[in-house]
């Protein structure tokens, strides 16, 4: 028996797989937004099965706080980029893999660019506005994208594919208010509810991919690791949806504007959790969390003197972002603050820089 019918022989004995759905695997492209909790099960599962080449895409850095449930990395490399180390295990999981990295955020104007090509697209993405790109740009190729998302006890799960089942924007038509939906860390996640999802996700991918078995589209599957239970919810398409993102592109929210400095006379606001502040933040910063700032916008103005700057950040600079949109619907924030700047990268970014003010 050579060596790539014995790494793959037990998949291959699977009745409607065989030799068949292995050289399907071989001969396709999977690019894999996210090389986080749901990248990581997703991408491990992927390269062991054989699938001939992927595309990581990840602008972040392995770090300690998500080494429980993003597995794909090691403790030797916390600091390392997301997509180094991503290739460096994949490398010794199955070298017969051809794998390609980019290190930068998928972005509207460099999607098309990135993804066309690929056969498949998995997107493990953190962030709204990162999955309404992926959709639209997989709209626009023609490209089916597998979606898995979690929130706290709570997974959810689905098969997009514009023109042939629904698309992502069939079940979210927009990004949600900013700071309505908690971070994992303002949520928490537990490791293997990360898991489960994303090798379901690797699944969907290899059930297309060979032509074996069934997608999940048009269903969206959700998964309560509380209570044990998987459960369905029908999606249906609606043609007119997919027309409009495919001619109009994805629903993005209005650019925050951002900055790497930070001015000597700004007031700096740290709006991540407590807790996160206590392990470390920029000096003579006021720590206001984006759950509070959620519920009191108002309370920001008593921080901030009238024609001054106010410099948000978080750990990387989106809770940032969410929080000055929030900041500029309040009307006691609007006239009493003319200036909100979100740090670019955050507290990641500030250390990075070198970490002055």
């Amino acid at each position: 028996m050579s060596t790539v019918n014995e790494r793959y022989a037990r998949q291959m004995q699977l009745p409607g797989f065989g030799a068949a759905g292995q050289e399907a695997l071989g001969r396709s492209h999977v690019a894999v937004v996210g090389a986080g909790g749901l990248g990581s099960p997703a991408l491990l599962y992927l390269a062991a099965a054989g699938v001939g080449r992927i595309t990581i895409i990840d602008d972040d850095v392995v770090d300690l706080s998500n080494l429980h449930r993003q597995v794909l990395h090691t403790t030797s490399r916390v600091g390392v980029p997301k997509v180094d180390s991503a290739r460096e295990a994949i490398a010794e999981l199955n070298p017969c893999v051809e794998v390609e990295v980019v290190r930068g955020r998928l972005t509207w104007p460099n999607a098309p660019h990135i993804l066309r090509g690929a056969d498949v697209v998995l997107d493990g993405a953190d962030n709204f506005e990162t999955r309404h790109v992926v959709s639209a740009s997989c709209a626009r190729l023609g490209i089916p994208h597998v979606w898995g998302a979690i929130l706290g006890w709570e997974a959810q799960l689905s098969f997009f594919h514009a023109g042939h089942a629904p698309i992502y924007e069939d079940l979210f038509p927009s990004p949600p208010p900013p700071g309505s939906v908690p971070s994992c860390a303002q949520a928490g996640v537990l490791g293997p509810v990360v898991g489960v999802v994303g090798s379901a996700m690797a699944l969907e991918a290899i059930t297309y991919l060979c032509g074996c078995g069934r997608t999940h589209a048009g269903r969206v599957a959700v998964y309560d690791a509380w209570r044990s239970t998987w459960s369905e919810i029908p999606l249906h398409r609606d043609p007119a949806v997919t027309k409009r993102i495919i001619e109009q592109g994805p629903p993005l929210p209005t650019p925050v504007p951002t900055t790497t400095e930070i001015p000597p006379e700004a007031t700096l606001i740290d709006v991540r959790e407590p807790v996160e502040f206590a392990a470390g933040s920029i000096p003579g910063a006021q720590n206001i969390p984006l759950s509070r700032i959620r519920v009191e916008p108002g309370e920001v103005a008593s921080h901030v003197r009238a024609s001054q700057t106010a410099v948000l950040f978080c750990q990387r600079g989106s809770r940032s972002e969410d929080a000055i949109r929030l900041l500029q619907e309040c009307d006691e924030c609007s006239t009493t603050t003319p200036r909100l700047l979100s740090l670019h990268g955050g507290y990641e970014g500030w250390m990075q820089r070198g970490g002055s003010r």
